[in-house]
């Protein structure tokens, strides 16, 4: 089976709300992983096609490390030529994944985010969720794991799709894809979704209104969107613009404080507006690993002011909001 292929069975299950898209999506896709668009598309569609694929015994998707399979589900050559497949992929962002007794120690321990927000959302029970900016597909199978009926993750980055296919060509037909698409692939005024996740993209948006407007036009009315990113201290108005690099990061554009991001969303016409945590980012949570091996947080921050970017600026801090388009 093609990447292609791989999304046959989302495109015969679209959602009523979303098959006028349906009439388009199978060209951008095409379009999206036409060989030309990586070099190294052509070797990771050959890695694809020749996974090995042992049959999972369970999957748990509702657990901090996603798992798919057990050890005992395949031999140990299976496991070893599997595991030099998946690290090729590398690096792995966010996770943690384990696979068939393979344990990828992702650079995030994204289980931790994941954490602060699950008691808060509204229930994701049978809704229909996009996930932007989704990256290797973690979330979007933490939102399987609590009933979501499905999950669309858009994300541009071939590699992370890539990374999600494997997983997914591993765990058996599961009502989430990740597609190699920015937001700004969508559809206008999709209204379709009931819930929208935004999580660590907001910042490296040049327009932040124009990523909130277009989350809304996302989701039906009364649909809830689950918006995180990067907050500064400060009060109303306040905003914290790079000169350059943000904790080396090239394209940070706006660090808001929490009460200026809540004006944010008033103004883009949200209600019921709430923050539901704030906290440090810390190098436990965010570090090199073996699936992960380029620099991570602890060489961003200070070493002799650990409260303190390299660059001078406060460390960073995230904050989770809610709210509702009425």
């Amino acid at each position: 089976m093609s990447p292609l292929e791989s999304y046959q069975p989302l495109l015969d299950a679209l959602p009523a709300a979303l098959r006028p898209w349906g009439r388009t999506l199978p060209r951008q896709l095409a379009a999206a992983l036409a060989p030309q668009r990586h070099g190294d598309l052509r070797h990771w569609r050959q890695l694809l096609a020749e996974l090995p694929r042992p049959v999972p015994s369970s999957l748990a998707l509702a657990a901090p490390t996603v798992r798919i399979g057990a050890p005992a589900d395949c031999d140990a050559a299976t496991r070893t030529a599997l595991e030099a497949a998946l690290r090729q992929l590398h690096p792995w962002r966010k996770g943690p994944f384990e696979v068939f007794g393979i344990h990828i120690d992702a650079e995030w321990r994204s289980d931790r985010k994941w954490a602060r927000l699950e008691h808060a959302v509204s229930p994701l029970a049978g809704r229909l969720v996009l996930d932007v900016g989704a990256g290797n597909g973690y979330y979007a199978l933490r939102m399987l794991g609590a009933g979501a009926a499905r999950v669309i993750g858009i994300d541009p980055t071939l590699r992370y799709v890539f990374q999600f296919l494997a997983l997914k060509r591993l765990a058996g037909d599961l009502a989430a894809d990740i597609l190699p698409l920015a937001l700004e692939d969508l559809p206008p005024k999709l209204q379709a979704f009931d819930t929208v996740f935004s999580m660590g993209v907001l910042y490296h948006r040049r327009s932040p209104f124009d990523h909130l407007f277009a989350l809304k036009d996302c989701l039906r009315r009364g649909g809830e969107l689950v918006l995180e990113t990067l907050v500064t201290e400060g009060r109303e108005g306040e905003v914290l613009v790079p000169r350059d690099r943000y904790a080396r990061m090239r394209n940070v554009w706006f660090i808001p404080s929490v009460v200026t991001l809540e004006g944010w969303l008033v103004r883009a016409g949200f209600e019921r507006i709430r923050c539901i945590d704030v906290s440090r980012t810390t190098p436990e949570e965010q570090r090199a690993t073996d699936w992960m091996r380029f620099q991570s947080l602890a060489d961003f921050l200070d070493p002799s002011d650990p409260d303190r970017t390299v660059e001078g600026y406060p460390a960073p801090r995230r904050a989770i909001l809610l709210a509702e388009k009425p």
